[in-house]
C-alpha cells in the first residue's frame, strides 16, 4: 500500500500537508511553520490510525479497505503488495487541485491527430470510418497509451471513453495508472443482423469487464440516434437499467441532426430519446448543442449529464451557442470534454475550460456568463457526480486523484487570483505532479515510460494513415 505525504502545498490559499494512504486522502492538516519531515511522518501515521478507526468492522471484514494500486502492476500483484516506504513530496510553490475529468473522448483516435482537417462533421465522419477499417488491437493499445500520457501531462486523471476494442483500451489504462469508463459502442446503421450481433457482444464484454482492473469501468454507448436502430436503443435502455450502467451517447450535436430528426420523426433527438424512455440520470449526453426550450426542460427533468465539447464543436463548425445557463437552471448536470484528437486535436482540459468560458462570455455578451468556480466544477465535481465517483474534490475520505500546479513562473505572476491564472493564463506546462488512486503518475513533468509510448504511437499512426 502506497503512503504519500505532500508537504507545504497550497490548497485554496492555505498551506497544508496532505496525507494519502492507499487510494484515499486520509488527512489534510495546516502546515506547521518549522516542522521537519519526521514530524510529518508522525502526523501521517496518526492520520492513518484515525482513518481506519473510523471504519466499521464490517468494512474490514468485507474487504472494503482502500484499493492497493500501483501503475504498471497487475491486479494479482497489487493484491499481494505490502506497505511501501512513504514518499514525501515537497509542495513548496505549488497549488493542488482535484484531478480533471474528461467526460467525452475517443482515446484511440489519438493516432489520427491531424489526419483530416477543414471538413464538416459528416465529411469528417466518413473519412474517420474509412481509416478505422485499418485499426488493430496493437493500434488501440498504443493509441490509448498515448491519450493517457497526454491527459496525465495536462492534469486529467479520469476520462469517459467511446471507442473500439475496449479490452485493449482497458489494458492501456491499467498500465498508465489513470481511471477510465469504456463504452461498448452500438453502431449498427440499421443492419438487423449487425444489430443482433452487437447485443450479444455487449453482454459478452460486460461479463469480461468484471475482470478488469478496478480503475476501469464498463458502460454502453449508443453512438447516435441516427446510427443505431430503435430496437437496439431500447435494448440498451433495458440492459443498462437492469445492470445499473451508464449510457454514453452523441446527442443533438449539429443542426442537421436535429433537422433530420424533425423530418423523419416529427420530434427533436432529445424528445425522441425521452419518448423512448432512454433519458435518465445514467445518460451522458455528448455535445447537447442544438437544444430548444423543451429539450432543456426534458434534460433537466430526467437529470441527464450534458458534456460540452467546445473545441471540437468549433473546429467542425457544428455550432457555438451552448446553452449552459439554461441547462443549469433546468437541473441538468453540465460537464466538459475534449472529444477525440481526430476532431479537437488535443485532450487538454485546461484549454477546454478557457475556450468554454471565453465563448460563453462572447456569444451572450456577458463577462459574468460563466464564473471561474462553476467552470472548475464542470471539469471536476460535476463530472465525478455523473460517473458516481468519490473524487473531483480534495477532502478526507475522497479518492486520492490530485494535481500539483507549479506557480513559480510567468503565468502565475502576480498571484492575485490562482484560478484566473490557471484558466486564463496558464497551460499544461504548469502541471508538475499528477497522482491518481494514490499513485504518482507524473513528477517534475516526467512520466515513466513516456519515450516508448511516443515512439510506438507515432510508428503505428503513420502506418494507420498510410504514410509507411
Amino acid at each position: 500500500m502506497s503512503e504519500i505525504l505532500i508537504k507545504n502545498v497550497t490548497l485554496q490559499g492555505q498551506q497544508v500537508d496532505i496525507q494519502i494512504s492507499g487510494d484515499r486522502i486520509i488527512a489534510i492538516n495546516p502546515h506547521p511553520k518549522d516542522e521537519g519531515v519526521s514530524g510529518g511522518i508522525t502526523q501521517l501515521m496518526s492520520g492513518i490510525a484515525n482513518f481506519f478507526s473510523g471504519m466499521s468492522s464490517g468494512d474490514h471484514g468485507s474487504g472494503n479497505l482502500p484499493n492497493i494500486a500501483k501503475s504498471g502492476m497487475s491486479r494479482s500483484a497489487r493484491e499481494g503488495a505490502t506497505v511501501q516506504k512513504m514518499k514525501v513530496i515537497d509542495g513548496t510553490g505549488k497549488w493542488v487541485i482535484p484531478g480533471l475529468i474528461n467526460m467525452h473522448t475517443h482515446s484511440g483516435m489519438s493516432l489520427t491527430r491531424g489526419f483530416e482537417e477543414d471538413k464538416p462533421l459528416v465529411a469528417w465522419l466518413n473519412r474517420v470510418w474509412e481509416v478505422e477499417q485499418g485499426l488493430n488491437e496493437e493500434m488501440i493499445y498504443w493509441g490509448t497509451r498515448l491519450a493517457c500520457l497526454e491527459m496525465i501531462k495536462s492534469g486529467t486523471t479520469c476520462f469517459n471513453d467511446q471507442y473500439w476494442m475496449i479490452d485493449q483500451a482497458a489494458n492501456a489504462v491499467e498500465e498508465a495508472g489513470i481511471r477510465a469508463f469504456h463504452s461498448y459502442v452500438f453502431l449498427d446503421g440499421g443492419d438487423a443482423e449487425k444489430a443482433k450481433r452487437q447485443r450479444k457482444e455487449a453482454e459478452i464484454f460486460f461479463e469480461r469487464s468484471q475482470k478488469w482492473d478496478p480503475r476501469n469501468h464498463f458502460t454502453i454507448a449508443i453512438h447516435a440516434p441516427y446510427t443505431v436502430c430503435e430496437e437496439n436503443m431500447t435494448w440498451v435502455r433495458d440492459f443498462t437499467k437492469e445492470n445499473n450502467l451508464l449510457i454514453h451517447i452523441h446527442l443533438s450535436e449539429t443542426q442537421n441532426e436535429v433537422n433530420e430528426s424533425l423530418r423523419l420523426y416529427g420530434k427533436t433527438p432529445i424528445r425522441r430519446m425521452y419518448d423512448l424512455g432512454i433519458l435518465s440520470d445514467r445518460v451522458l449526453s455528448a455535445h447537447s448543442l442544438w437544444l430548444n426550450d423543451e429539450d432543456i426542460a426534458l434534460l433537466g427533468e430526467t437529470g441527464v449529464t450534458t458534456v460540452h465539447n467546445v473545441n471540437s464543436n468549433l473546429k467542425l463548425a457544428s455550432g457555438f451557442r451552448f446553452r449552459y445557463q439554461e441547462l443549469l437552471q433546468a437541473g441538468a448536470n453540465v460537464t466538459l470534454g475534449t472529444d477525440g484528437c481526430g476532431s479537437s486535436n488535443n485532450l487538454d482540459m485546461l484549454e477546454t475550460m478557457k475556450t468554454t468560458a471565453l465563448l460563453q462570455k462572447a456569444w451572450r455578451e456577458d463577462p459574468a456568463a460563466l464564473p471561474l468556480n462553476e467552470l472548475l466544477d464542470m471539469a471536476t465535481v460535476n463530472a465525478a457526480k455523473a460517473l458516481r465517483l468519490n473524487t473531483g474534490k480534495i477532502e478526507v475520505g475522497a479518492l486520492a486523484d490530485l494535481v500539483l500546479i507549479e506557480t513559480r513562473n510567468c503565468a502565475f505572476t502576480p498571484m492575485l487570483d490562482f484560478y484566473a491564472n490557471l484558466i486564463y493564463s496558464a497551460n499544461s506546462s504548469c502541471v508538475d505532479t499528477v497522482i491518481c488512486d494514490g499513485n504518482i503518475l507524473m513528477e517534475n513533468r516526467h512520466v515513466p515510460g513516456e519515450e516508448e509510448v511516443l515512439a510506438r504511437a507515432n510508428e503505428l499512426a503513420l502506418k494507420l494513415n498510410g504514410r509507411i
